[in-house]
């Protein structure tokens, strides 16, 4: 390749790389604030917010009643879900996913989203006690009260057993929050 084809061809990637967005998630127990948190930056960056829980109540309404259940119909969602959030990013619009990104195999799920068509990334870690995470669900409880099967002690005991803090050696942009 002669020096101007190069120069060409390095600007045409410089160009596309400005113009792909940039894809926002996060990790944090049942509790933490993501949704909370992914709401914000959305709204402070005008951009895209794709929300498991909607989609979850709008595709399978009344379906999730385990942990099971949420597994089977989260993962159902996911390559359509994909797809959406990777043509949103490649119109050079920011993605901000309200999914968690608690285990390793839900990180690396992120990792493909973005990495497929290399759009820059952030994944902000809320880092909250226990504690904190069932005082927030108690009082989500009483606000959302349609969210009380699935909100509760036993869930968060359940579905905290598998959280995985994430790793530098996982290579993430990592924001973490106290």
């Amino acid at each position: 390749m002669q020096n101007k084809d190069k120069n060409k061809f390095n600007t045409s990637i410089q160009r596309r790389l400005m113009d792909i967005g940039k894809l926002t998630f996060f990790v944090g127990k049942m509790g933490a604030g993501k949704s909370t948190k992914a709401l914000e930056i959305a709204r402070q960056r005008n951009a895209v917010l794709i929300s498991e829980d909607e989609w979850l109540e709008s595709v399978y309404p009344n379906k999730i009643l385990s942990l099971d259940d949420y597994i089977k119909y989260s993962n159902r969602l996911k390559p359509q879900i994909k797809k959406l959030a990777q043509s949103i990013l490649l119109t050079g619009t920011d993605v901000v996913m309200d999914y968690p990104a608690n285990t390793i195999s839900q990180r690396e799920w992120f990792r493909s989203i973005f990495a497929e068509i290399a759009a820059p990334h952030e994944l902000f870690y809320i880092d909250l006690s226990n504690k904190d995470c069932l005082k927030q669900i108690e009082n989500r409880r009483m606000e959302q009260p349609e969210r009380s099967k699935t909100d509760t002690k036993e869930m968060f005991e359940e579905v905290t057993k598998y959280f995985v803090e994430p790793q530098p050696m996982e290579d993430f942009n990592i924001i973490r929050i106290k």
